[in-house]
C-alpha cells in the first residue's frame, strides 16, 4: 500500500505566499488568508491565533466558528477545511513537525498528552483577559524572532511553541472549571462518534455500530437522527466520503488503490458510493485538482 501524502510545510508556504525556510517549522503572519475549502491532512501540527475577524473550521465531521481572539489547534491526523465566515481574517500560524519540537525533549509522547491535539471536541479556544495578553505576547515574540537573524532562532521558536502549548492547556482547564457546562452532545452520540472514528475505514455497516452500542440498527439510527438531525448511516457515509476526498487528492494513488484502502470490494462499488455521497465520480472529483 502506498503512503498517503499530506500538506507539507512547503505546500503551506506556497499557500500563504511566504518563503519556505527549509526547517521543520513555518511561521505565517497573514492578513489575506486563503480558504482551503477541500478537506486535507497536514504533515505538521498547527497553532493558529485568530487576531481579527473569524473563520469557520471543519475538523472531521464537526465544525466551529472561530472568532477573534481565539486559538485553533490541529494535529497531523485531523482532516480539516475552512470556509469564510467574515470579510476580515487576520491570524498568525505556527506550523511544526513533532520531530522539531521533540529534538531536545526526552518524552516522545508529550504531544499526545494534550486533548486539544486529535480530540474532535477541542479545536477552538476563545481567549480573554490574561490568557489573551499572554498568547498575543508569545506570538509577537515568535514574529520578532522569526524576523531577526538570531543564531538561536530555532531554539527560541521551539521554546515559544512549548509555552503556547502550556498556555493553551491552562486555558482549556480554566474554561472547564469556570464554565462547568453540560456536554455539547448527547452521551450516545459521543460514544457512536468515538466508535466511528476508530472503525469507519473497516466498518461501513450500521449493524456493527448498533451491536457495539447494544442497540438495534433502527433504534440507533433513530436516536442519532433525533440528536443530530442526521441518521447514523449518513454519519458513517460522510466519514468515509471525507476520507475518500483526502485520498483522491493524492495523485500517486489510483482510484482502485483508494477503493482498496477504504475496504470496498472493487473500484466500481466505490465509484457508485462516492457519486451518491459527493455528487460526482472519483475521477471527476480528482480533475478539480489537475
Amino acid at each position: 500500500m502506498k503512503s498517503i501524502r499530506t500538506f507539507s510545510l512547503s505546500r503551506h508556504s506556497k499557500l500563504f505566499s511566504v518563503p519556505d525556510n527549509g526547517r521543520e517549522y513555518l511561521f505565517v503572519r497573514s492578513g489575506d488568508t486563503p480558504y482551503q475549502e477541500e478537506p486535507y491532512r497536514a504533515e505538521s501540527y498547527a497553532l493558529a491565533y485568530i487576531k481579527e475577524g473569524g473563520v469557520r473550521i471543519n475538523v472531521g465531521l464537526s465544525s466551529w466558528e472561530a472568532a477573534a481572539p481565539s486559538i485553533i489547534t490541529l494535529a497531523p491526523s485531523d482532516i480539516r477545511f475552512f470556509t469564510k465566515s467574515s470579510d476580515l481574517l487576520k491570524m498568525d500560524v505556527i506550523f511544526f513537525r513533532d520531530t522539531f519540537l521533540m529534538e531536545r525533549y526526552p518524552d516522545p509522547f508529550f504531544l499526545s498528552k494534550f486533548d486539544f491535539f486529535g480530540n474532535d471536541d477541542h479545536h477552538v479556544l476563545p481567549l480573554a483577559d490574561a490568557g489573551f495578553t499572554k498568547i498575543n505576547s508569545i506570538y509577537e515574540l515568535i514574529h520578532l524572532t522569526h524576523e531577526t537573524g538570531n543564531v538561536h532562532k530555532a531554539e527560541l521558536v521551539r521554546n515559544y511553541i512549548f509555552a503556547l502549548i502550556y498556555e493553551i492547556d491552562g486555558g482549556y482547564r480554566q474554561n472547564h472549571i469556570l464554565n462547568s457546562m453540560p456536554q455539547r452532545e448527547h452521551p450516545l452520540f459521543l460514544k457512536f462518534r468515538q466508535l466511528l472514528r476508530s472503525n469507519y475505514l473497516q466498518e461501513r455497516k450500521l449493524d456493527f455500530y448498533a451491536e457495539n452500542l447494544h442497540l438495534t440498527p433502527k433504534s440507533l439510527s433513530a436516536a442519532i437522527k433525533k440528536q443530530t438531525g442526521k441518521p447514523a448511516g449518513k454519519w458513517i457515509d460522510d466519514a468515509v466520503t471525507l476520507e475518500a476526498k483526502v485520498l483522491l487528492q493524492n495523485e500517486t494513488l489510483t482510484v482502485a488503490q483508494v477503493a482498496e484502502m477504504l475496504n470496498f470490494s472493487d473500484q466500481s462499488v466505490f465509484g457508485k458510493f462516492f457519486r451518491a455521497n459527493a455528487g460526482l465520480s472519483p475521477i471527476e472529483y480528482r480533475k478539480k485538482f489537475s
